[in-house]
């Protein structure tokens, strides 16, 4: 069973007297740097000088540096940037002004899992992730609680780096919902993976696939739309509330018996076969090194993949209708998170 902690278990002294700078200002950059600031914690935003954030992070109220100067300034340094940048970033502007005792932070594992960045070893290496997107990592510490957090350790000179990540995940409110203990393998690995199989990639899939099917079918686009993507919401908060279980408790016993008997035949041996081959292309690198060769090649492939994506049918049917529910959208933030990370 993992070790989970809560605010009881952290010492707030272990960050009371340190300067931080988050590096990026993005989903969970702005989070991070927000809720430190306001939990008493002196912190600064290191920014390329021609970002557009600089402007909002300066009317937030935050002391806006360069990226180097903010890692001159600070003892910490928390790493809030593409994972595909960092390394490139942390060569010319951070290691060179890293000095005994200070401590390297991440908020995912990618870049030290798979040696992209080698900390010097007089430097604590470790890593906050919040299981959730920053707007809500924001809104919840706002609102007086919190998202929970991961916390793994990769050096440890000083002695106190556990602590001080569990004081770090505190002080954004972390430790308000529940801190769990990992190592940087393993969040990045069962991270990778879960955007790849499930969250993201094997979802799109399944959406799109039933929903080509059905049209091919000779059913109406609207009609699959709803079915294949629309109503998807409705299972997913079930299953988030209450668990796979609660869910099938929830829906008819039509629905429960389609599940338990047709669910098996679409997800079968072949599919779990290339979850293993995925997996596997993950803890080998295989997929970190195509995806920062990607990065460092212009991302030519992500991009026309990426457009490909947006023309998608099921994408133009969904715009439609969308149209004809505007409180799907009403109140909403979005905010691109680059960070790596589902988080």
């Amino acid at each position: 069973m993992a070790n989970i902690y809560y605010e009881a278990d952290a010492d707030r002294t272990q960050i009371e007297t340190k300067k931080i700078a988050v590096l990026g200002y993005g989903s969970q950059g702005h989070a991070h740097a927000l809720n430190l600031k306001e939990s008493g914690i002196d912190v600064a935003v290191g920014l390329r000088p021609e970002s557009s954030s600089v402007a909002k992070a300066e009317e937030a109220g935050l002391q806006v540096m360069s990226i180097a100067e903010a890692s001159a300034w600070a003892n910490v340094v928390m790493l809030l940037l593409p994972d595909t940048d960092q390394a490139e970033i942390y060569e010319t502007h951070i290691g060179p002004n890293l000095n005994d005792g200070d401590t390297l932070m991440f908020s995912h594992g990618f870049n030290i899992r798979f040696d992209l960045i080698q900390p010097p070893s007089n430097v604590d290496v470790v890593m906050v992730a919040p299981k959730g997107p920053g707007h809500l990592v924001r809104r919840t510490y706002v609102e007086g609680g919190g998202v929970p957090c991961l916390i793994a350790v990769e050096n440890n000179p000083s002695g106190n780096a556990k602590e001080f990540a569990l004081a770090y995940a505190d002080a954004i409110g972390g430790a308000r919902a529940g801190v769990i203990e990992t190592t940087f393998t393993e969040e990045c690995e069962t991270d990778l993976f879960g955007e790849q199989v499930v969250l993201c990639g094997g979802l799109t899939e399944l959406v799109n696939s039933g929903f080509n099917t059905l049209v091919g079918a000779g059913y109406q686009p609207e009609i699959a739309y709803f079915e294949c993507l629309h109503e998807l919401k409705l299972i997913v908060d079930l299953m988030y509330e209450e668990g796979i279980a609660g869910m099938r408790y929830s829906v008819s016993d039509t629905a429960e018996y389609g599940d338990l008997t047709r669910g098996p035949r679409v997800i079968d041996d072949h599919v779990r076969e290339t979850m293993q081959n995925i997996l596997e292309e993950i803890q080998n690198g295989t997929f970190a090194e195509e995806w920062v060769a990607e990065g460092r090649g212009g991302r030519k492939r992500f991009l026309e993949l990426e457009a490909a994506g947006h023309d998608l049918p099921v994408e133009q049917v969904g715009k439609e209708l969308r149209a004809m529910m505007p409180w799907i959208s009403s109140g909403k933030q979005s905010v691109k998170d680059t960070s790596g990370g589902q988080g």
